[in-house]
């Protein structure tokens, strides 16, 4: 069983030290944070007109460059085939650099992806954490969805597990794995 108390001390001190130093790369960030929205919603325009090829080719830089909601817009597009292969383990990894960075799409897709098995072993506990995490930070249109997909995991889950999960999404935050 895990120890709730030392390894929660532990890392909350290190992410106020961390902190102070993230603010600094937030405000740096501030003035690239426009033009890659509008290249974002570029994306966005693209695939709502049915452009995945192109989406995906705006997509792809930004994504690479760690911004997190093109890593999460383009995870979905390579879990599902849209403008690029059908492939789980790249869908997975764009979502892990998502669901790192904070994004909800991406931890509620990595979640889904943990939850099935693709791309990733299936494991019932980490899906819980992250559908958990994305819950508790999304926009509130998508948190009772986010809440449903996550009770379906818990469904299938032990109490032991529950907690487990729930334990691993008090003690996360965002550059975390």
């Amino acid at each position: 069983m895990i120890s709730p108390s030392t390894p929660c001390i532990e890392r909350s001190r290190a992410r106020r030290a961390v902190a102070s130093v993230l603010t600094l790369f937030a405000c740096l960030a501030l003035s690239l944070s426009s033009a890659r929205a509008d290249a974002v919603g570029s994306a966005n325009a693209a695939y709502a007109r049915g452009d995945y090829i192109g989406a995906v080719k705006i997509l792809t830089p930004l994504a690479l460059h760690g911004n997190a909601r093109a890593q999460a817009f383009l995870g979905f597009m390579y879990e599902n085939g849209y403008g690029a292969p059908q492939a789980y383990a790249a869908a997975a990894d764009f979502y892990v650099q998502a669901a790192i960075s904070g994004n909800p799409f991406g931890q509620a897709m990595l979640g889904l992806m943990y939850d099935k098995g693709h791309g990733v072993p299936q494991d019932f506990v980490l899906a819980y954490k992250w559908l958990n995490l994305a819950a508790s930070r999304a926009p509130r249109h998508d948190r009772d969805y986010f809440l449903r997909l996550r009770n379906a995991v818990a469904s299938k889950m032990s109490p032991a597990q529950i907690a487990q999960g729930q334990y691993l999404a008090l003690c996360w935050a965002p550059g975390l794995p």
